[in-house]
């Protein structure tokens, strides 16, 4: 039987007791004293777990980290796993639950072909091998939230193993070198998703919310091939990024669509791996690198101060920005796998394995599905660096924004400006503006149509960098003018008037003689000011590389 812990928490410090030989030992050499005065609120136990994360000494050894990930994605479907109800995010309560889905007798699964599609074309795209049979399995464990005692899953043999997953981290300081590194994944298997339990604290209750039973999930394990936070948050973002190209999932993770289960240990280089904690639904990839890092540098400090790290399962406070307990593993529990006895095998064929004469309607073709793989986020990258000439890191950040990539690629068929220029416009500028307000590309009020008239009038010189600006600030404001309408009301179109720009310079000039000995005597930074002087008097309605040149020719003549 496993020992009974007992955690006691105090800020800065912790006492574990554990009853061995019929009676309790005190671990870590913490100081005696009643227990009544080391009983604090879970507010102490908080602030005690954020004060283990502080800098671990310097040791004689190094440490290393081994992060691997396990990853459910929601199925985009119209309908759940085994059952016929639909699949609707924020419905009603208990208002998308079928007789199968509350588990009353005598209902039977029935395989939704859409999710074993999803789960083949998934594999493919992650380079895994897919198992023309796989079998599904009954994982028991008893939650209010699954009615049936048991989830049917694929734990003897998935649908697809042995894959990869190629991600890239930008490093250096200005984010523009890349390194590419490589996740072993370990398989993809079918399964049902649970109910939802709502906790009334107010009312010491418990709400059972069935909706999300039943609905189809694809679990994405992923070896332990990680070492930190950033490494784990990259690889699950571009995962992201494949299901949503597939359509295979929204992947939403503020939706609860994609949800990140972490095993994180350490060890010194070298030696055995370490005893793993397992860090439960992690719902935000900000917050999965946070508690990944969090997590092994409290583990390290754990060992350094002498302690050890308990197999057990924590979940992550955002508010804190710490992990807590929330379960040992000690005792292991078991699952009591057993064949699902509703459902045959799957069998997938593909085309030489297809027996003549089958209706394509009654059995799934490999090599169809992969007939019909879009093109992925890694492809598309390669494809904008070639096609535009832009920098990776550019490459990354059109398609990391949902709706960015699409974006841009309206401006560019609509605009005569250079690719460079729009990359640059749709990143910062445009994005820039998005981010201020928290909006969604979908949501933006500047379509790609007046930021490509927008840059035509950048790009003819009809306009200065500046007034573009102050332009598409007025086009944000979403009052239902174009771009030239603007420049005219605003009397922001550039002078032309070659003779007219001379005279102004040559006043300038007459007005500012010591800035004029100052250009002359070699102060580089002098001919800014005359530039700055003459755009005043032309209402910043001059291109300063005009009047740079007027300037120039007349310093030397």
């Amino acid at each position: 039987m496993a020992a009974p812990m007992l955690r006691w928490g105090r800020p800065g410090r912790r006492w574990a007791l554990a009853w061995v030989d019929g009676g309790f030992r005190q671990r870590r050499g913490s100081p005696t004293g009643s227990a009544s005065n080391r009983v604090r609120g879970q507010s102490s136990v908080a602030q005690q777990l954020l004060d283990t994360a502080q800098k671990p000494r310097k040791g004689k050894h190094e440490w290393a980290a081994v992060v691997g990930l396990e990853i459910h994605a929601q199925i985009s479907s119209n309908s759940k796993l085994f059952s016929g109800s639909q699949v609707r995010f924020a419905a009603p309560p208990n208002s998308l639950v079928s007789f199968f889905d509350a588990s009353l007798p005598g209902t039977l699964p029935v395989l939704n072909r859409r999710c074993v599609e999803a789960a083949v074309m998934t594999g493919l795209a992650l380079n895994c091998h897919i198992n023309k049979k796989s079998l599904f399995d009954r994982k028991h464990y008893f939650y209010a939230d699954l009615p049936a005692g048991y989830q049917i899953t694929q734990q003897r043999l998935p649908i697809a193993v042995n894959g990869s997953l190629t991600y890239s981290i930008c490093t250096g300081k200005k984010q523009s070198q890349m390194i590419t590194k490589t996740v072993r994944i370990k398989q993809i298997q079918l399964e049902q998703d649970s109910g939802k339990s709502l906790h009334d604290d107010l009312r010491s209750q418990t709400l059972i919310d069935l909706n999300r039973a039943g609905v189809g999930l694809l679990e994405v394990v992923l070896e332990p091939d990680m070492s930190c936070g950033e490494e784990a948050a990259t690889a699950v973002r571009e995962l992201q990024l494949i299901l949503q190209a597939l359509g295979t999932s929204q992947a939403n993770m503020a939706e609860g669509q994609l949800r990140v289960d972490a095993n994180i240990s350490v060890h010194h280089p070298g030696e055995p791996l370490g005893i793993r904690t397992e860090v439960k639904n992690l719902n935000s990839i900000k917050f999965l690198a946070k508690a990944i890092d969090y997590e092994i540098q409290r583990q390290i400090n754990e060992l350094e101060n002498g302690g050890e790290i308990l197999n057990e399962t924590r979940s992550f406070d955002c508010k804190l920005g710490c992990t807590m307990p929330m379960r040992d593993k000690e005792g292991k529990q078991d699952y009591r796998f057993m064949p699902e006895p509703n459902l045959p095998p799957l069998l997938l064929y593909d085309a030489a394995s297809l027996p003549a004469g089958t209706d394509s309607q009654q059995v799934i073709n490999i090599d169809q599905i992969r007939e019909r793989l879009p093109e992925l986020p890694r492809v598309t990258r390669e494809r904008l660096i070639q096609q535009y000439g832009m920098l990776p890191e550019h490459g990354f950040a059109l398609l990391n924004e949902v709706g960015l990539l699409e974006f841009f690629q309206n401006v560019i068929k609509e605009t005569r400006a250079e690719p460079k220029k729009v990359t640059s416009w749709v990143l910062n500028i445009f994005l820039g503006y998005l981010k201020q307000q928290n909006l969604a590309i979908s949501e933006s009020p500047v379509t790609p149509s007046a930021l490509a008239e927008l840059l035509d009038l950048l790009d003819s010189k009809a306009i200065s960098s500046s007034a573009a600006k102050q332009v598409f600030d007025e086009l944000w404001k979403n009052e239902g003018k174009t771009p030239a309408q603007i420049v005219s009301e605003k009397q922001l179109k550039l002078m032309q008037d070659q003779e007219a720009l001379e005279q102004l310079c040559h006043a300038a000039m007459e007005r500012h003689p010591q800035v004029v000995m100052d250009v002359k005597k070699g102060h580089p930074r002098a001919i800014n000011k005359l530039i700055g002087i003459v755009r005043k008097m032309t209402l910043n309605r001059a291109d300063p590389t005009v009047i740079k040149e007027i300037l120039e020719k007349k310093l030397s003549s």
